[in-house]
């Protein structure tokens, strides 16, 4: 699988994602993602008027609903010609292989379909004494992963400490999107399980997904090559 770095356009309006979109003009049109601020702020438009441009996009919308509620949310998103959406792994088995039955177009052909499995900015204690999960983190991720693998789903969303492990578990195909990436000479911000874009390729992260280290540099083009060249080698 081909290693990529996806950009985390966590704007909040069309204006503000495109004006930053723009500064990659005669670069490689960056793999994006769309998240839920600029979803409900911008609705399918924002997601068409992107494709349009010729960029890749992973629609980050975490589904987690009663199964038959996932499969017709899934039925509309499929529509809209993304590239990657994810569901929570926590909606169960069933929730997972109904997000799949409805992503499923007619011909056969259907997104990546990934499944979260813990948020990076969750860490041990509030997993054990607010959520009330009595496995450890890594214990838990490893379960949730294997439980999108049975559901028929593509890979997962975890942290890059835990992409190894997932891999291990659950084979080489089996794919990883990291969140979680800092630059070894950046801020953590909000974020707990996080590592460099190099050492995020060690571990065996597939895709990473790369938020205000790129967005928020003094020069958001030069982040995302050093990124490209840290974790993909470019």
């Amino acid at each position: 699988m081909k290693r990529d770095v996806i950009i985390a356009c966590d704007f909040s309006s069309m204006e503000s994602t495109l004006s930053f979109l723009d500064l990659f003009k005669g670069e490689k049109k960056p793999f994006v993602k769309i998240g839920m601020e600029l979803f409900y702020s911008e609705g399918p438009s924002i997601v068409r008027e992107i494709k349009a441009r010729g960029h890749r996009i992973f629609l980050d919308l975490k589904l987690h609903d009663i199964p038959n509620t996932v499969r017709k949310a899934m039925k509309v998103l499929s529509a809209l010609d993304v590239d990657m959406v994810n569901v929570h792994a926590a909606g169960t088995i069933a929730m997972m292989k109904a997000a799949r039955e409805g992503l499923t177009r007619e011909d056969g052909t259907r997104p990546l379909l990934i499944a979260v499995t813990q948020l990076t900015s969750t860490g041990d204690e509030a997993l054990r004494n607010e959520l009330l999960i009595g496995a450890g983190m890594n214990e838990t991720i490893v379960r949730y992963a294997r439980n999108a693998r049975e559901a028929g789903l593509d890979g997962v969303v975890c942290s890059p400490l835990e992409a190894g492990m997932v891999k291990q578990a659950c084979g080489t195909d089996f794919m990883t999107v990291t969140p979680g990436i800092r630059f070894a000479d950046a801020a953590a911000d909000d974020q707990v399980r996080i590592t460099t874009p190099a050492r995020a390729r060690e571990i065996g992260s597939d895709f990473i997904v790369v938020g205000r280290p790129i967005t928020a540099a003094e020069d958001p083009v030069a982040a995302y090559r050093r990124c490209l060249e840290e974790f993909v080698g470019l």
